[in-house]
């Protein structure tokens, strides 16, 4: 039942609010719920705050000592379990991954007492609910939902589990937000495309995209590859554009809190990975008005995705086809710019207003009249 003048409370925990698409989501949920007369209670596991968000910060990762022992758990899990009962939240929505069965089934038995929504973002569904059935419906299956990032995500819980709470809300956008950081100058003076991620694990497969680059006609048309992001497998990148003999062409720009404003001005975004969720990337490359080419990967690029209209979709972890792709966007200028003006349009649907309205309807809450 809705209730219009109640003043609702929801907790978004989730590991931080920095670095990663699910915590981008979060941060741009707290700020929908705040503007829709919510209180919101952001609780993160790890102290990492990068991103803007709205309402009150409970930041667990600031009482995590040094050596992180069994102790120091229970007192921050006792911390969060007297939070939750303190504050007698109308809802929860946790965003977590969820890797520990043991751990997760006591937080999901017994500190969650209010309606619990369980966020599932990536198709690497054992991340978020254990791989045995019957458990994973004794910890779920009674729960108020289950949001799943895609609708291939939503398929595949409900062919696995059998769980029949399961509903699919994609990642919200903020639009002219990312407008607004797309304008800030670069120093950059050549065409580029562009890649972006992590580069912790091998998972955004940027090796492939430099092979597929060094395959290409964008070489000797002079327009170079940029890649942002940071982590351990930098180095082996660096190696192979060596190896490769594209060094010159492939530029490392670390990690950049505004990648907006290198989005805007590549010719394209390319996205390689093994898989995925729902890359935030792609939808802020096409808010940036950049197409998009991408591997058909599980899950994310074919739901976001309109063939030849907003970008070219890829047969999957084929690197001869993302090259091809690659030259087609450079040789095909009419289907380019056809593409290029489709980019804001094909993603309306992903707005902030869009998504958050599907959220408050989930949950029952009247929309704030504006």
């Amino acid at each position: 039942m809705i209730l219009p003048n109640k003043k609702y409370k929801i907790a978004l925990i989730g590991y931080r609010l920095s670095i990663g698409g699910a915590e981008r989501a979060l941060a741009n949920l707290s700020i929908f719920f705040e503007q829709n007369n919510i209180e919101v209670h952001n609780i993160i596991v790890i102290d990492a705050v990068s991103y803007s968000f709205a309402g009150k910060l409970v930041n667990l990762g600031k009482l995590k000592n040094s050596s992180n022992g069994l102790l120091n758990k229970f007192h921050r899990l006792r911390f969060l379990n007297n939070y939750l009962k303190q504050n007698e939240f109308d809802y929860i929505i946790d965003f977590r991954f969820r890797i520990k069965p043991i751990q997760e089934f006591m937080i999901a038995k017994f500190l969650y007492k209010t309606k619990v929504i369980f966020s599932v973002r990536s198709y690497l569904i054992d991340h978020y609910m254990p791989n045995w059935s019957l458990l994973t419906r004794l910890m779920y299956g009674k729960c108020y939902q289950i949001v799943a990032v895609t609708n291939k995500v939503k398929v595949l819980i409900e062919t696995k589990h059998q769980l029949k709470n399961v509903t699919t809300i994609y990642n919200a956008i903020d639009i002219e937000g990312i407008s607004k950081k797309s304008q800030v100058p670069i120093a950059l003076d050549f065409q580029y495309i562009i890649g972006v991620g992590q580069m912790e694990t091998n998972i955004k497969q940027f090796d492939k995209l430099i092979e597929a680059y060094a395959k290409s006609i964008l070489i000797r048309s002079d327009i170079h590859l940029v890649l942002l992001g940071d982590g351990v497998h930098k180095s082996k990148l660096k190696e192979l554009a060596n190896l490769r003999n594209v060094a010159a062409k492939v530029h490392f720009l670390g990690f950049q809190d505004n990648p907006y404003q290198f989005l805007s001005r590549a010719k394209f975004f390319v996205l390689s990975s093994l898989n995925e969720g729902l890359p935030n990337v792609i939808l802020e490359s096409l808010a940036c008005q950049t197409p998009v080419i991408a591997f058909d990967c599980l899950s994310g690029p074919s739901e976001m995705i309109i063939q030849q209209q907003n970008g070219l979709l890829v047969e999957n972890q084929n690197v001869q086809k993302l090259s091809e792709a690659m030259n087609l966007l450079i040789e095909d200028t009419d289907l380019y710019k056809y593409c290029k003006q489709n980019t804001l349009l094909s993603i309306a649907h992903f707005s902030m207003d869009h998504i958050g309205k599907q959220w408050m309807h989930l949950m029952g809450i009247k929309m704030k009249n504006k």
